[in-house]
């Protein structure tokens, strides 16, 4: 049985890890982007950054002061024992996120999208956002994401059915000037992580775009040959925009390209990309039964 106080010390140093501490994957990318920097102004860009970020870390403070909107990733073992079961866990991960606005690890920045009323804790309708996946064993795994604000409204999502006639030099098409779009005048603080979804509907593919920008690490690649090549093919090409940090010009436009699909209608191919800002925030947890 997983209890509500081991969920509640668990989830809280996830928020507060995901708040302060960037992952070994983002921070190696930094170190890649300065070594292969030729830009002064975006070298510098990336060192001031890394300096910054290596000081959150030491002393426990924002990595970014936008902590955007919070979003839960559940994996759940079929076996697991959770005390008050899966309402009970949502019920915590809501005070915990209440718990860190209130201790400054994140900032009170969920409203309501109409009338702009403001709770100041981050809690509200479909605030915080919780997405399950269900797997063997009896173990619970939480990773929190920190959403930034810049890369999720300024451009950064988009979406559009693409004919297959098009092919996949159409779903690069499309994604490429929508990055070229977004980054203009740095608007989704690039270089991004950059996620695509590809297939199933509207909402499948930007569900896949969102959870590839946000939970694969910088490097990886996708198992299958041909979409492990298209990742490969947006993130040389992407690149050779030399957007720089910022967009202040420079070597590095993209941090990474991650690719995920879903089995589409034969009328055409839903693409939607996503990109996550140049401090991406997440951290995991794996909490195992007694």
């Amino acid at each position: 049985m997983v209890t509500q106080k081991v969920l509640e010390d668990a989830v809280f140093k996830t928020i507060k890890k995901s708040s302060c501490h960037i992952s070994p994957d983002v921070y190696s990318a930094f170190e890649g982007a300065i070594k292969a920097e030729k830009s002064v102004i975006s070298k510098r860009a990336f060192e001031a950054t890394l300096e910054s970020l290596d000081r959150s870390m030491k002393y426990e403070n924002l990595a970014c002061p936008d902590t955007g909107w919070p979003l839960f990733f559940y994996k759940i073992g079929n076996d697991a024992k959770i005390e008050g079961g899966i309402i009970g866990l949502e019920e915590v991960s809501r005070r915990m996120v209440a718990k860190a606005t209130a201790e400054g690890y994140l900032r009170a920045t969920m409203k309501h999208p109409l009338t702009g009323d403001d709770p100041g804790n981050n809690i509200g309708m479909n605030v915080p956002n919780f997405t399950y996946k269900f797997v063997p064993g009896d173990s619970i795994q939480v990773t929190y994401v920190a959403k930034g604000g810049g890369s999720e409204c300024f451009g950064g999502t988009r979406y559009r059915m693409i004919a297959f006639a098009d092919g996949i030099i159409g779903i690069k098409k499309f994604i490429i000037d929508c990055y070229i779009a977004a980054s203009r005048a740095g608007a989704i603080c690039p270089p991004s992580v950059l996620g695509v979804g590809i297939g199933g509907t509207s909402d499948i593919c930007t569900k896949l775009a969102k959870e590839a920008a946000v939970l694969r690490v910088i490097g990886s690649h996708h198992p299958e040959p041909m979409i492990a090549k298209i990742e490969e093919d947006l993130y040389k090409a992407i690149n050779e925009l030399k957007i720089g940090a910022m967009g202040s010009g420079g070597e590095t436009s993209v941090f990474w390209v991650n690719v995920e699909y879903a089995h589409t209608h034969l009328a055409g191919i839903a693409v939607a990309m996503n990109a996550n800002c140049w401090i991406p925030r997440r951290a995991t947890t794996k909490i195992y039964s007694d």
